[in-house]
This record gives structure tokens, sequence and C-alpha cells, in this order.
């Protein structure tokens, strides 16, 4: 429940592809996200190996305007 990065880890304005193995509810994404944009980043996309498109995170993830891309998605798992 807490994610932390070091505030010199990127350069403002730098961009940045967030890549994660599984998108379900996309909170830890999201969180990921606003974490990187607070410390300057321009999040390009976010890309993942496996996408459970009916919890809905992916969609969560495009409405705060981040591209997703993932390789498989499990439908009605």
């Amino acid at each position: 429940d807490e994610m932390e990065m070091h505030a010199d880890a990127l350069v403002k304005g730098e961009r940045v592809i967030l890549v994660d193995d599984l998108i379900a509810t996309g909170g830890t994404a999201l969180a990921a996200v606003e974490l990187l944009r607070r410390l300057g980043a321009e999040v390009v996309a976010a890309c993942f190996v496996i996408d459970l498109p009916e919890i809905g995170g992916a969609d969560k993830l495009r409405a705060a305007g981040v591209d997703v891309r993932t390789l498989l998605a499990f439908e009605g798992h």
C-alpha cells in the first residue's frame, strides 16, 4: 500500500514508459503514474503482458490520459 522512488530517479520532462506484468484494477499503475507525474515525468504509455479487461484497470489508465498497450487479454476470467 505504499510506493516510493528516489526524487532524483528522473529528470523533469523525461519521457517514461511504465511496464508491468498484469493490469487488473489499475490501482498500482495509477499510483505509479501519479508519482511519476508528480516528479515531472511525461508518462508516454503503460505496457502490460496481461490485461483483465472486465476489471477495468486499463480503462482507468486511459481515462487518466495514458496510452495502454497489452500483449494478451483474458476475458471472462
